[in-house]
């Protein structure tokens, strides 16, 4: 009951105008890290590569609580970018975002040591160990 009581929660908070969790493809391992991702939206455009500076919109939430902890489409926010690829971004992230085209979205499911780690995050409400979600979509690459 647990795991689809958690799966209710995420469905409802992943939930945006283009898609829900339950109609996304499965999860997909990312090698050699314990980061998994799905595509939710195919893109078309330019791919991540290590070194490119990248241009997300990016929503969080921490698995085990269901709770949004950033959205750069709140009120005072703004897309995210970032140099992909070289450790600038936790792990996950970064390693999970790589071959990502513009126009693409993206959910990749990250495991607290390629996160935030034992320690979390708790001025953004990440438990020690919490896993994280995080919906990117890819706005602009530049090599």
């Amino acid at each position: 009951m647990l795991i689809n009581r958690t799966f209710s929660t995420i469905t409802r908070t992943l939930t945006t105008s283009s898609y829900r969790m339950s109609e996304m493809p499965a999860m997909q391992a990312l090698p050699g890290y314990a980061t998994t991702w799905a595509t939710v939206k195919e893109g078309d455009g330019d791919v991540i590569v290590a070194g490119a500076t990248a241009t997300v919109h990016a929503k969080g939430v921490v698995k085990e609580t269901g709770k949004k902890f950033w959205s750069t489409k709140d009120p005072g926010q703004q897309p995210f970018t970032y140099q992909a690829g070289v450790g600038g971004v936790i792990t996950g992230w970064d390693q999970g975002c790589l071959g990502m085209k513009v126009g693409e979205e993206r959910l990749l499911e990250i495991p607290a040591k390629e996160g935030y780690g034992e320690a979390g995050f708790p001025a953004w409400g990440i438990p020690p160990g919490g896993t994280l979600f995080f919906t990117l979509e890819c706005l602009k690459v530049a090599k």
